[in-house]
């Protein structure tokens, strides 16, 4: 069994630029339009490791296009995940977050802060190798979330724990 990995910075940073490297081409390819808007959503969204949501990608997006709605971003997203140019995660979130990775990869999720990191499983997807159904449902793919504490939050949760009164204090 191959090793798990959390995919990191150098590894994002290597895939975003091979992915806006081709973007323009896949677009063209697909019949969609390259926008100045869409290439700014497509940057704001690989630039990003934490899986941003709609008004964080819009604010990166304003930094240099001023008057980008966040109507046309939802818009720009929605079209890039039925394109395959993005997926959308809403793991443990009030609001749906993106997801600029769309290589066969899987989440850790921290339950407290809700930060979301790729993390890589390459034997999963041999669990469901040669099944091409489960009862009704023709299988597609394959996308695991595993819900655990980082490190910062188990940090907070033990300098929270050593500062609470002991209950025979209270009494």
């Amino acid at each position: 069994m191959r090793e798990l990995r959390l995919l990191d910075r150098p590894w994002h940073e290597r895939y975003s630029v091979q992915r806006l490297g081709e973007f323009v081409a896949r677009c063209r390819k697909r019949g969609i339009a390259v926008t100045p808007q869409r290439l700014a959503v497509i940057q704001a969204l690989l630039a990003s490791e934490n899986h941003p949501s709609t008004d964080e990608i819009c604010a990166a997006v304003r930094r240099k296009h001023p008057h980008v709605s966040l109507a046309t971003v939802h818009r720009i997203l929605n079209e890039f995940c039925e394109a395959g140019e993005a997926r959308k995660v809403t793991l443990l979130h009030d609001v749906a977050r993106y997801d600029g990775n769309v290589e066969p990869h899987h989440h850790v999720v921290c339950v407290r802060c809700k930060r979301v990191h790729d993390i890589e499983m390459p034997d999963v997807e041999k669990l469901l190798e040669g099944t091409p159904s489960l009862g009704q449902f023709a299988l597609l793919r394959c996308s695991l979330e595993i819900e655990a504490l980082c490190k910062r939050c188990q940090i907070a949760e033990k300098r929270e724990r050593t500062n609470r009164p002991h209950r025979a204090e209270m009494d």
